[in-house]
Protein backbone atom coordinates (compact mmCIF):
# COMPACT_ATOMS: atom_id res chain seq x y z
CA UNK A 1 0.00 0.00 0.00
CA UNK A 2 0.90 3.54 -0.51
CA UNK A 3 1.37 5.89 1.87
CA UNK A 4 -2.03 7.55 0.55
CA UNK A 5 -3.77 4.34 0.49
CA UNK A 6 -2.69 3.91 4.24
CA UNK A 7 -3.57 7.43 5.23
CA UNK A 8 -7.29 7.02 3.73
CA UNK A 9 -7.51 3.46 5.31
CA UNK A 10 -6.97 5.46 8.59
CA UNK A 11 -9.12 8.00 8.31
CA UNK A 12 -11.61 5.62 6.85
CA UNK A 13 -11.77 3.77 10.26
CA UNK A 14 -11.52 6.69 12.40
CA UNK A 15 -14.79 7.97 10.67
CA UNK A 16 -16.02 4.70 11.65
CA UNK A 17 -14.94 4.86 14.96
CA UNK A 18 -16.67 8.68 15.34
CA UNK A 19 -19.88 7.07 14.46
CA UNK A 20 -19.83 4.36 16.82
CA UNK A 21 -19.12 6.95 19.64
CA UNK A 22 -21.73 9.29 18.35
CA UNK A 23 -24.45 6.66 18.55
CA UNK A 24 -23.17 5.23 22.03
CA UNK A 25 -22.49 8.99 23.92
CA UNK A 26 -25.85 9.63 22.15
CA UNK A 27 -23.69 12.92 20.24
CA UNK A 28 -26.71 13.83 17.47
CA UNK A 29 -24.62 16.83 17.10
CA UNK A 30 -21.31 14.60 15.97
CA UNK A 31 -23.45 11.96 14.43
CA UNK A 32 -24.53 14.40 12.17
CA UNK A 33 -21.04 16.01 10.98
CA UNK A 34 -20.36 12.43 9.77
CA UNK A 35 -22.64 12.88 7.03
CA UNK A 36 -23.14 15.06 4.01
CA UNK A 37 -26.22 17.26 4.77
CA UNK A 38 -27.74 15.15 1.03
CA UNK A 39 -26.67 11.74 2.66
CA UNK A 40 -29.76 9.25 2.75
CA UNK A 41 -29.10 6.31 5.59
CA UNK A 42 -30.98 3.13 5.66
CA UNK A 43 -31.64 1.28 9.24
CA UNK A 44 -34.42 -0.24 7.61
CA UNK A 45 -32.94 -4.31 8.08
CA UNK A 46 -33.19 -3.31 12.03
CA UNK A 47 -36.69 -4.12 13.59
CA UNK A 48 -39.16 -0.94 13.68
CA UNK A 49 -36.00 0.59 11.21
CA UNK A 50 -37.08 3.53 8.99
CA UNK A 51 -34.55 5.40 5.85
CA UNK A 52 -34.43 8.94 5.42
CA UNK A 53 -32.42 12.37 5.79
CA UNK A 54 -29.37 12.59 7.67
CA UNK A 55 -31.66 15.02 10.12
CA UNK A 56 -34.66 12.44 9.83
CA UNK A 57 -32.20 9.38 10.98
CA UNK A 58 -30.59 11.40 13.75
CA UNK A 59 -33.85 12.80 15.15
CA UNK A 60 -35.41 8.94 15.08
CA UNK A 61 -32.36 7.54 16.76
CA UNK A 62 -32.35 10.27 19.16
CA UNK A 63 -36.22 9.24 20.36
CA UNK A 64 -35.25 5.56 20.39
CA UNK A 65 -32.24 5.27 21.60
CA UNK A 66 -33.15 7.70 24.45
CA UNK A 67 -34.33 4.61 27.02
CA UNK A 68 -31.47 2.50 26.63
CA UNK A 69 -29.15 3.02 29.42
CA UNK A 70 -25.79 1.58 27.23
CA UNK A 71 -24.67 0.37 23.75
CA UNK A 72 -21.22 0.09 22.53
CA UNK A 73 -20.80 -0.54 19.29
CA UNK A 74 -17.54 -2.08 17.84
CA UNK A 75 -16.86 -1.81 14.13
CA UNK A 76 -14.47 -3.82 12.83
CA UNK A 77 -13.20 -5.59 9.40
CA UNK A 78 -13.48 -2.15 7.69
CA UNK A 79 -13.29 -3.24 3.96
CA UNK A 80 -12.21 0.54 2.07
CA UNK A 81 -12.55 0.66 -1.75
CA UNK A 82 -11.04 4.08 -2.71
CA UNK A 83 -11.35 5.48 -6.55
CA UNK A 84 -9.96 8.82 -6.47
CA UNK A 85 -12.00 11.46 -3.75
CA UNK A 86 -15.16 8.12 -3.34
CA UNK A 87 -15.13 5.32 -1.88
CA UNK A 88 -17.22 2.02 -0.52
CA UNK A 89 -16.87 0.78 2.57
CA UNK A 90 -18.48 -2.50 4.01
CA UNK A 91 -17.22 -2.92 7.76
CA UNK A 92 -19.06 -5.64 10.20
CA UNK A 93 -20.61 -3.98 13.59
CA UNK A 94 -21.72 -5.90 16.95
CA UNK A 95 -23.56 -4.11 19.36
CA UNK A 96 -24.11 -4.95 23.00
CA UNK A 97 -26.99 -3.06 24.77
CA UNK A 98 -29.04 -3.03 28.16
CA UNK A 99 -32.54 -2.84 28.04
CA UNK A 100 -34.16 -0.93 30.90
CA UNK A 101 -35.36 -3.80 33.28
CA UNK A 102 -32.79 -6.34 32.03
CA UNK A 103 -29.95 -7.52 34.38
CA UNK A 104 -29.02 -8.88 30.89
CA UNK A 105 -27.09 -7.56 27.60
CA UNK A 106 -28.99 -7.88 24.53
CA UNK A 107 -26.81 -8.38 21.14
CA UNK A 108 -27.41 -7.07 17.67
CA UNK A 109 -24.57 -7.24 14.43
CA UNK A 110 -24.10 -7.03 10.92
CA UNK A 111 -22.88 -5.07 8.23
CA UNK A 112 -22.50 -1.29 7.80
CA UNK A 113 -22.03 -0.34 3.65
CA UNK A 114 -20.99 3.24 3.44
CA UNK A 115 -20.77 5.07 0.27
CA UNK A 116 -18.13 7.75 1.11
CA UNK A 117 -16.58 11.41 -0.44
CA UNK A 118 -13.89 12.97 0.38
CA UNK A 119 -14.15 16.61 1.14
CA UNK A 120 -11.61 19.10 2.18
CA UNK A 121 -11.59 18.74 5.64
CA UNK A 122 -12.18 14.87 5.50
CA UNK A 123 -13.89 12.00 4.57
CA UNK A 124 -18.01 12.08 5.09
CA UNK A 125 -20.73 9.48 4.30
CA UNK A 126 -23.17 10.42 1.51
CA UNK A 127 -24.86 6.81 1.69
CA UNK A 128 -25.57 4.01 4.96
Amino acid sequence: MTEAEIADQLEIERLLARYARAVDTKDWDLYRSLFTADALLDYSSAPLGRSGSRDEIADWLSQNLSFLPMTMHYVTNVEAHVDGDTATVRAQFYNPMQFPGFDELSHCGGYYHHELIRLDDGWRSRAL
